[in-house]
């Protein structure tokens, strides 16, 4: 007891404490526990180890039981729109009122139906899935959206008041239809879709949106696009003959202008171009 007395005031692991432990007798996986502020030797299911046992000391318990090392940043992306929803390759949004005219003109002669909606528009809402479902299974034809409340200005100068509403289009024909049709009036979509769906080869130039439009879309000072109306090509004299554009009528024989040849007045007339 007087060894285990002195060893009390010694540190765990000195040189002094190993002594005293040999003192005690060597036992195979002896650990020294200190309690009520003495040391005891207790065997140790370690085998030739010595530890110090001391009192247990409680963990702090953190005040928030789902708090976790490991954090998570979690990003969502920008919720879409209904109009954005569904689109296929071939629907695209118009932006400014010279691509719309562009986006027609360069159509060609393929078929091109411009798409007027509203936001808040439930009609427009519950059709737009199905004018997704006929451009996936048309996808020669291209599909344009307008935007009523990002574009105001250029439906009022279109006259587009009423959503939703169509127009096709196509080449040198120009405006084919315009309608306005619900999930009710579907017919009427799909009726026009099928009568200008055929491919034809336009004959004179294309034409896109109509002139009168096209001067009102100038005319309108919120829109930043220009048009200038071009002057009629009156028929012109060549050599003698008559040469008249693809985009004047023919005259007649009867009407076409006298060139003086020599002493005698004589039609000058066309040789079938």
């Amino acid at each position: 007891m007087a060894a285990a007395q002195a060893m009390a005031k010694m540190s765990v692991g000195s040189p002094a404490c190993n002594r005293a432990a040999g003192s005690l007798g060597r036992w195979r996986g002896a650990v020294a526990v200190r309690l009520g502020g003495s040391w005891s030797w207790r065997k140790s299911p370690f085998l030739g180890g010595r530890m110090a046992v001391g009192p247990r000391r409680s963990r702090p318990v953190s005040r928030n039981p789902v708090a976790s090392p490991v954090q998570m940043n979690l990003s969502f992306g920008k919720t879409m729109k209904w109009w954005e929803k569904g689109l296929q390759p071939n629907m695209r949004a118009i932006h400014t009122a010279q691509e719309l005219v562009d986006s027609l003109i360069n159509a060609g002669d393929g078929l091109v139906i411009v798409d007027f909606f509203s936001p808040g528009c439930a009609g427009c809402h519950a059709l737009h899935p199905k004018i997704c479902q006929f451009a996936e299974r048309n996808p020669d034809v291209q599909f344009l959206q307008v935007n009523f409340e990002e574009h105001k200005s250029m439906c009022h100068s279109l006259h587009v008041h009423v959503f939703p509403f169509f127009r096709f289009y196509r080449g040198a024909q120009g405006r084919l239809c315009s309608f306005s049709c619900t999930n009710a009036t579907i017919k009427k979509f799909k009726d026009a879709l099928a009568k200008h769906k055929p491919d034809r080869c336009s004959l004179g130039p294309i034409k896109g949106i109509e002139e009168s439009e096209l001067l009102a879309l100038a005319a309108n000072r919120d829109l930043q696009f220009t048009y200038t109306k071009e002057p009629d090509l009156a028929p012109s004299m060549e050599d003698g003959a008559e040469v008249i554009t693809h985009d004047h009528p023919r005259l007649p024989a009867a009407a076409k202008p006298l060139v003086r040849q020599g002493s005698e007045d004589r039609a000058v007339v066309s040789s079938g171009r």
